[in-house]
Parts: C-alpha cells; sequence; structure tokens
C-alpha cells in the first residue's frame, strides 16, 4: 500500500501544473525587446552610411540645438529613474506613491515627445524636412520611431496606471507593470545611443 501511495504521490506531483504564466511573459518580453534591437540596429546602420549625404543641404551641425537636446535628454533619464522609484514603491505595496512616480515618469516622457516634436517642426520649417537629404531621411526615421516607442509607452502607462487604481497590485498588473519597466529603460539606452551618435558625432562630422 506505501509502494502504491508512493506511485500515485509522484504521478500527482509530475501531472500537476505549474505556474510558468510569470516567468514565460518576461521571457517573451525580452525576446520581444530583441526584436526592437534589430530594428534600431538597421536604422542606426542606415545612419551610419547616409550620415554625411547632405545633398548639398543642412550638416548636424547646422541643425542641431545640442543645449535643447541635453535638457531633452535629462528629462528622459530622469523619467528612468522616477520610474525605478515607482517599482520600489511597488515592492512596498504602497499602491499610492507608486501611481505617483508613475505620473511623475509619465510627465517627464510626455514633455520629452514634446519636445522632439518642437524639434521637428522647427526643421522642416527652416527647409531641413525628411526629404532635403539622405542624412535628414535617416535622421527623422531613427529618431522618430524612438519618439514613437514613447508615445506607446506613455499610453501603456496610462492603461497600467488607470488599472493600478482600480484593481490595485495583483499579480496579473505587477508583471505588466515590470515589462514596462523593462521597456522603459530600454527606450533609455536607446536614446543615449542616439544622442550619442546621431547628435554628438553628428555635430563633429
Amino acid at each position: 500500500m506505501n509502494t502504491i501511495a508512493t506511485e500515485s504521490s509522484a504521478q500527482d506531483f509530475y501531472c500537476r501544473e505549474e505556474p510558468h504564466g510569470h516567468n514565460g511573459t518576461l521571457l517573451g518580453f525580452w525576446i520581444y525587446l530583441m526584436s526592437d534591437c534589430f530594428i534600431f540596429a538597421a536604422l542606426f546602420a542606415c545612419n551610419a552610411v547616409l550620415g554625411t549625404s547632405y545633398a548639398a543641404g543642412p550638416t548636424g551641425a547646422d541643425v542641431f540645438d545640442l543645449t535643447g537636446l541635453a535638457v531633452n535628454t535629462a528629462l528622459l533619464l530622469i523619467s528612468s529613474v522616477t520610474f525605478g522609484f515607482a517599482m520600489l514603491e511597488m515592492a512596498r505595496k504602497r499602491k499610492r506613491a507608486m501611481l505617483g512616480w508613475l505620473a511623475v515618469s509619465g510627465l517627464l516622457a510626455a514633455a520629452f515627445v514634446g519636445l522632439e516634436i518642437h524639434e521637428f517642426v522647427t526643421m522642416i520649417a527652416e527647409g531641413a524636412g525628411p526629404d532635403r537629404s539622405a542624412f535628414l531621411s535617416s535622421f527623422f526615421i531613427l529618431v522618430g520611431t524612438h519618439g514613437l516607442h514613447v508615445t506607446v509607452g506613455i499610453l501603456w502607462l496610462i492603461v497600467l496606471m488607470v488599472q493600478l487604481g482600480k484593481h490595485g497590485l495583483h499579480e496579473a498588473n505587477i508583471r505588466r507593470l515590470q515589462c514596462l519597466s523593462m521597456f522603459w529603460h530600454f527606450l533609455d539606452l536607446i536614446w543615449v545611443g542616439v544622442f550619442s551618435y546621431v547628435y554628438l558625432v553628428g555635430v563633429l562630422r
């Protein structure tokens, strides 16, 4: 009887459904981020090849405002720090403080997107639009793709904040917030590359 009970317990153990949902979601999101890396890598490569194809038009030194770009970069990097504070508050189960830091992160990111749109509008008004040269085409596509990602991140943040406010920190919302945190920091890393290579190197060429 003991042997039968032991075998039955072993079968129950191996047949029991394991909780793969949490780790599976995070792994799937990592795979998505890696695919996004390939997209940005291709756009960086295009900018590297076309970065000096000015077609007798303006160069990076002519159109880039590094002072304004430094402010914009600071906004996005600080938003990453405040998002980190939100994750710490999540770990402490302090929903109100967490939502406050998430709101600050969203506002900083929105200010970043607003300044980026202002930069695009100003450049186009000055005759430095994406149709002016291959250099400007690659610039607008790369920076615009990053800005689109940030905008999606802000919309995702708003929806998630509503869900957190209504339903609290249950397992699904924690998992979603962890995925958004990875996405947020990923975009910051991409922007460091954009600022360093596209803008700074573009001015020095």
